[in-house]
């Protein structure tokens, strides 16, 4: 199942950043520009979390929160993004209904650790413990742990990545353009071979562990998934 998170952000390129960390941990994103935007958009369906910022145009963040809190979303985790990074603004914002705040500028990884912990503490992020298995291997997102045939492989946070892509779709084809863009977060230009390298030294560990057979297809001109 994937999440749906609202992104409440007047800038775009900030609302557009949100939307690319979120859609490469696997979340559905919607946007919204204005508190007004989102009060209408929250009038027609119900996410499962919103990305909130203070200064927008029309209805301001503030009053969205208490808005949110005051009707029928009062549930929905609240995650507030600001560059106000007193004290006194972040206890007040709790006390006024904010599940959590994120100070502006942001690194991915804490965005990502801060959604994850609201929905888990709304218990909607309970797959994210679940255990990965793929034949033989498998794989712990909790502890970034992979095994095959229950013997640990050592594997580089990248590796690692490229893997859990594979096995949480293991239908589908991701080209080495995709599989860049969401491990190294970076614009592919064709000629990188980084992509081929790492997925040669995940079958050679692979092979190692004791498999028999090569779990990482190629499927030519587009790139690679599970076989």
């Amino acid at each position: 199942m994937q999440y749906n998170i609202l992104i409440v952000e007047d800038e775009s390129d900030i609302n557009e950043l949100l939307v690319k960390i979120l859609e490469e941990a696997q979340y559905k994103t919607v946007q919204a520009f204005s508190g007004t935007e989102a009060k209408l958009l929250l009038e027609k369906k119900i996410p499962d979390l919103i990305l909130l910022d203070l200064m927008l145009p029309g209805i301001s963040g503030e009053e969205l929160l208490y808005d949110i809190r005051e009707n029928k979303h009062s549930n929905v985790p609240v995650l507030v993004l600001s560059a106000k990074n007193s004290l006194g603004d972040k206890v007040s914002l709790l006390k006024d209904g904010a599940d959590d705040y994120i100070t502006k500028p942001f690194e991915p990884e804490e965005v990502i650790a801060r959604v994850q912990s609201a929905l888990r503490r709304l218990g909607k992020e309970d797959n994210c413990k679940k255990i990965l298995t793929y034949k033989d291997l498998q794989l712990n997102p909790q502890g970034r742990i992979v095994k095959f045939d229950g013997t640990e492989i050592e594997l580089t946070a990248h590796e690692y990545d490229i893997l859990y892509l594979l096995i949480k779709n293991p239908e589908k084809v991701y080209s080495r353009e995709s599989l860049y863009e969401l491990v190294w977060h970076g614009g592919y230009y064709g000629e990188n071979n980084t992509v081929n390298v790492h997925v040669s030294n995940l079958r050679k560990k692979l092979k190692e562990a004791g498999s028999k057979e090569d779990y990482i297809q190629t499927v030519y001109g587009i790139g690679f998934k599970l076989q």
